[in-house]
């Protein structure tokens, strides 16, 4: 342990940054280095919350807790999105310590403050004659729906998040996620840092070795003119002719560093995410009549990524719990029509993400133990199956930065 503050702690860290390596060890290990995390990345970008068709009438509510910041998403009775700290403004009691819910109002269980959906303050008691409860309302977080995937932001000031609402909108929206259901959720927890997480979602270099159920539909490359696909994968060519006669976009989107966004096909022969590739549902998305669309494979950082297929989505969201503890929450939608039993079965259309899952929860777990070693050192990333990797750290690396440079320095500074 260095005696260097915490900042200086982050700098010497981010100044020993070896391009296209992995990350020192105090990047995945140190608390310091976490609460930084926390600060620059999860309190101060747009966090995906889950597809919003988990409330999707008046009343209808969802909470999630980002670090120390417990947040209730909810639909008012006008069926407007909003989003609140979920700590009432009397001693600070939890309004909702539930997963998800419905209610008329939200009723502080402690002392019975009571508030509108609106967040308004409407009943207290014994606070005298002087009080003037207009003057604590609920404190509101920052929401938007991108067709139907929800995000809040903590900031008082969030950064842009429409480039990527109308880079993707394009792509999902022919997929309906509104008209959508959750019939199945999985919520694991990863002894591995958030990081490692997301570096292992961010490439398939792993996938031959580890994942065998997923490569039954799954192409393991990430660009369609990867030239490595051989024959295999000239059905890039048939599929991409095929897309554009449905007005189906495909190609990559420039995201930079900040998201990722593409449609690929699957192996063929298969339709579907599903050990024997056939379609999870008999019932398509939206208005689409074609199976085979392969999947729309978007990731937006820090928390999220999704398969969007003819006949389901997957979505995944990612919480940092601690410097080596990650909450992982994949949900599975069909159709809001589709019927269980006689459209789908939960095993057939869960079985392949739940394996898959559960695979890569042991890789980050093992990625983990191996960065505490102090045998450990970074090594090199590989730019033609891990660039993804590098963009992201390219990113974490910049928040980072630009957050160190903030008003916090000039606070560190003067102490």
């Amino acid at each position: 342990m260095t005696t260097f503050s915490a900042e200086n702690k982050l700098r010497a860290a981010l100044d020993a940054y070896q391009e296209g390596y992995s990350l020192p060890r105090e990047f995945y290990n140190d608390p310091d280095v976490f609460e930084a995390d926390i600060e620059a990345v999860f309190y101060n970008d747009w966090i995906f919350v889950g597809p919003e068709c988990e409330i999707p009438n008046a009343g209808d509510y969802v909470t999630l807790t980002i670090h120390n910041a417990p947040i209730i998403v909810l639909r008012d009775h006008e069926g407007e999105l909003r989003a609140f700290h979920n700590s009432c403004r009397h001693r600070g009691s939890r309004l909702c310590d539930k997963a998800r819910g419905h209610t008329g109002r939200l009723v502080c269980p402690y002392h019975q403050w009571t508030y509108e959906l609106t967040g308004e303050l409407i009943s207290t008691r014994y606070m005298g004659e002087a009080f003037d409860q207009s003057k604590f309302p609920l404190k509101p977080v920052h929401v938007t729906s991108i067709e139907g995937l929800l995000y809040i932001c903590l900031a008082e000031t969030p950064p842009d998040i429409e480039r990527f609402r109308n880079a993707i909108t394009p792509y999902i929206r022919p997929h309906d996620p509104r008209r959508t259901k959750i019939v199945h959720e999985s919520v694991i927890v990863e002894d591995a840092n958030w990081k490692l997480v997301i570096e292992n979602n961010r490439e398939c270099y792993h996938c031959a070795g580890n994942h065998p159920e997923l490569l039954v539909s799954l192409v393991e490359m990430a660009r369609p003119n990867d030239e490595r696909f051989g024959d295999e994968f000239k059905i890039m060519e048939q599929k991409a002719c095929e897309w554009d006669a449905l007005n189906l976009p495909h190609e990559p989107v420039d995201g930079g560093n900040e998201f990722r966004c593409i449609r690929l096909p699957f192996r063929s022969g298969t339709y579907s995410m599903t050990l024997d590739g056939k379609p999870a549902s008999k019932k398509l998305l939206g208005d689409l009549t074609e199976p085979d669309l392969g999947s729309v494979r978007a990731f937006r950082v820090p928390n999220n990524w999704h398969h969007f297929l003819s006949e389901m989505t997957i979505h995944f969201r990612v919480l940092p719990l601690g410097p080596d503890k990650t909450e992982v929450r994949t949900t599975w939608c069909v159709h809001e029509d589709a019927v269980e039993g006689w459209d789908y079965d939960i095993h057939h259309l869960s079985h392949v993400w739940i394996e898959t899952n559960d695979q890569d929860k042991r890789l980050a777990e093992e990625n983990q133990r191996g960065t505490r070693s102090p045998a450990y050192t970074p090594g090199p990333y590989s730019e033609v199956s891990e660039f993804m990797i590098l963009n992201f750290l390219d990113w974490y690396r910049g928040k980072l930065t630009t957050w160190l440079d903030g008003p916090q320095a000039a606070l560190a500074a003067a102490e």
